[in-house]
C-alpha cells in the first residue's frame, strides 16, 4: 500500500532523510514562501541547480502578492494552489500524493516542492542529465539515409522517434519495470496499424517480467519468448530511429529501455535479418541481388565446414581429383585428423574474435597482428594446421559478417553441423538440415510465424522478402506484419 505524504513538512523531510540522507547527491533545501515553511528536494547531477532557482524564484516573485499587515497568512494549501495553478513553474499536471510517486519523480530528474500544511507535493522539470550525444551507430552501417542513432536516455530516444513519425497515431506508453532498479521503459506502436490484441498481450508480458536488473531491452526476451532452448528469437534489435520508425509503420511494436540505445522490435521474422535501409534507396535488382547474396552467405557459414569434412572423410569421390590431391597432401603433413583440425581452427577464430571485441581499442591492432602471425603463418609453417582448413574456416567467418544479427545462432549452428558432418557424414548434415527447418518453422510470436515472407513461398515472399520489387509498387499497397498471421488469436503463439 502506498504511503501518503504527511501534512507536516518536518515528517515528510524525515522520511526522505531516512531514504536518501546518506547519499551524497541528495539535496533538500528548506525555504520560506509567503511566511510558510517549505522545501525543495532533488538529486544533484540529474537536475540543474541553476535552472531550478531561476525558474522557481522567478515564478514565486510573479505569483500572488503578500497580504497586507494584519491579514491572515497564507495556508499551505493556498500556497500550493498558487504555485501549482497560478505561476509559471513547469509543474506536472498531477500533484505528488505519496512517497513512492515522489521517489519515482526524484529519480527521474524532477524536483519536488513541499510546503508545510499541505499533504501534496509538486513535481516540476529541471532535468539536466548527462548522456551520450546522438551519433551514428557503429554496428549498423548504411550508405543512404539518416545517420542518427539512439542514445542512452529514454526521453531523447522518444524524441527521435516522434520527429520521424509526426502523426497522432504514434503511441508511446512508459512504465516502470518490476526490478530492483525500477528502470523505465516505453512501448511504441502505431495505433492504426498495430494489432491491439498484440499490444495488450505485449504489455501484459512486460509487466509480468521480473528481471533482477534491467540494463537493456534484450532482458525482456525470456518473458516474451519463454522457450528454454532457443537458437532463433522472433525479435529484432536496432539502434537506428529510422529503422524503428519503419518497423512501427509495419504494425510492429518497439520497446525502448532507459539507459540502452538498443531498441527491441517485436515480432520479427527470419527474412528481416537479410534486409537493411539501403535496400529501399537503390534499385530493386541490386537490392534483390544483395539479399540473395546474404542468404547464400548465411547458409555457407553454417554448412560449409561440416559439408567439407563430411565430403573429404566419407565421400571423397565427390571432390574433383585435383582438389582432393591437394587436400590429402596438406592433411598428411598435419598430426590431427581433418575433423579435429577443422574444429580447432573454428574455435581458435572465435577466441580471436572475442579477444578483439573485448580488448581495449588501443590493443585491438595487436590482437589482429598476433592472430595473423599465429594462424596465418606459424600454424601452417609448423604443420599444426593445414591450409585447406584455414581457408574454409576463414571464408565462413567472413561470410558470417554479412548478417551480424544472426551471428549468435550461426556460430552455434556451424559447430553443430561440423559435429554432425564429422561424426555421421552426409547423413548427419541432411538430418541437421531437416531438424533446423522443422525447428525454425515452429517458432512464432503473437501469432506471426518466424518464417513469414520466406516459408511457405508466397507472392509476398517475392515482393519484399527474399527479393524486392520496385519501391513504387510496394508503396502502392502499405504493408503490415499482420498480413502474415496464421490464426485469429494473436496471443496464442509464443
Amino acid at each position: 500500500m502506498k504511503q501518503s505524504l504527511y501534512p507536516e513538512l518536518s515528517k515528510n523531510l524525515s522520511v526522505f532523510e531516512s531514504m536518501f540522507g546518506t547519499s551524497v547527491d541528495y539535496y533538500a533545501k528548506q525555504i520560506q514562501i509567503k511566511g510558510k515553511a517549505a522545501a525543495i528536494l532533488m538529486f544533484d547531477g540529474i537536475t540543474s541547480m541553476d535552472m531550478l532557482w531561476t525558474i522557481f524564484l522567478d515564478a514565486v516573485s510573479h505569483s500572488a502578492p503578500f497580504r497586507g499587515e494584519g491579514a491572515a497568512p497564507y495556508s499551505g494549501e493556498e500556497i500550493f494552489d498558487i504555485l501549482m495553478n497560478r505561476s509559471d513553474i513547469p509543474a506536472e499536471s498531477d500533484p505528488v500524493a505519496d512517497f513512492s510517486t515522489a521517489v519515482e519523480k526524484l529519480t527521474g530528474g524532477l524536483a519536488i516542492f513541499l510546503v508545510d500544511g499541505c499533504s501534496r507535493g509538486m513535481a516540476f522539470s529541471v532535468q539536466s542529465m548527462k548522456y551520450r550525444s546522438v551519433s551514428e551507430p557503429a554496428a549498423e552501417g548504411n550508405i543512404r539515409g539518416s545517420r542518427e542513432g539512439f542514445s542512452d536516455l529514454l526521453r531523447v530516444n522518444i524524441s527521435l522517434l516522434r520527429r520521424l513519425i509526426r502523426t497522432p497515431d504514434l503511441a508511446i506508453e512508459a512504465e516502470l519495470a518490476d526490478t530492483a532498479t525500477r528502470t523505465e521503459y516505453a512501448v511504441c506502436y502505431h495505433k492504426g496499424r498495430a494489432d491491439q490484441r498484440m499490444i495488450k498481450e505485449l504489455k501484459r508480458r512486460l509487466r509480468q517480467a521480473t528481471p533482477a536488473v534491467l540494463l537493456d531491452s534484450s532482458y525482456f526476451i525470456p518473458w516474451l519468448c519463454p522457450a528454454r532452448l532457443r537458437l532463433f528469437t522472433p525479435a529484432g534489435y536496432t539502434e537506428r530511429p529510422a529503422v524503428a520508425a519503419a518497423k512501427i509503420c509495419e504494425g510492429k511494436a518497439v520497446v525502448l529501455v532507459n539507459g540502452s540505445p538498443s531498441a527491441l522490435i517485436v515480432p520479427c521474422g527470419f527474412s528481416e535479418n537479410f534486409d537493411c535501409l539501403d535496400d529501399y534507396g537503390g534499385t530493386a535488382y541490386f537490392a534483390s541481388f544483395i539479399r540473395i547474396l546474404k542468404y547464400f552467405s548465411f547458409y555457407l557459414t553454417i554448412l560449409f565446414p561440416g559439408a567439407f569434412v563430411a565430403a573429404a572423410v566419407y565421400t571423397p569421390e565427390l571432390i574433383p581429383p585435383a582438389i582432393l590431391y591437394k587436400i590429402a597432401a596438406a592433411e598428411k603433413a598435419t598430426p590431427m585428423p581433418l575433423f579435429a583440425e577443422m574444429l580447432l581452427v573454428i574455435v581458435l577464430l572465435e577466441v580471436i574474435r572475442e579477444a578483439g571485441l573485448r580488448m581495449p581499442q588501443s590493443l585491438g591492432h595487436s590482437v589482429s597482428l598476433v592472430a595473423a602471425l599465429i594462424v596465418g603463418d606459424a600454424a601452417i609453417s609448423t604443420g599444426i594446421l593445414s591450409t585447406p582448413c584455414i581457408i574454409v574456416a576463414s571464408v565462413t567467418s567472413i561470410a558470417m559478417f554479412l548478417t551480424p544479427s544472426l551471428y549468435e545462432p550461426a556460430t552455434v549452428l556451424r559447430m553443430l553441423f561440423l559435429l554432425a558432418g564429422g561424426l555421421a557424414g552426409p547423413a548427419g548434415i541432411a538430418f541437421g538440415v531437416v531438424a533446423l527447418t522443422l525447428s525454425v518453422s515452429g517458432i512464432g510470436l503473437f501469432g506471426i510465424p518466424y518464417t513469414a515472407q520466406t516459408l511457405p513461398f508466397t507472392r509476398r515472399a517475392f515482393r519484399d522478402g527474399i527479393i524486392r520489387e520496385n519501391y513504387r509498387v510496394l508503396s502502392g499497397r502499405p504493408y503490415t506484419i499482420w498480413e502474415e498471421g496464421t490464426d485469429g488469436n494473436n496471443g496464442s503463439k509464443n
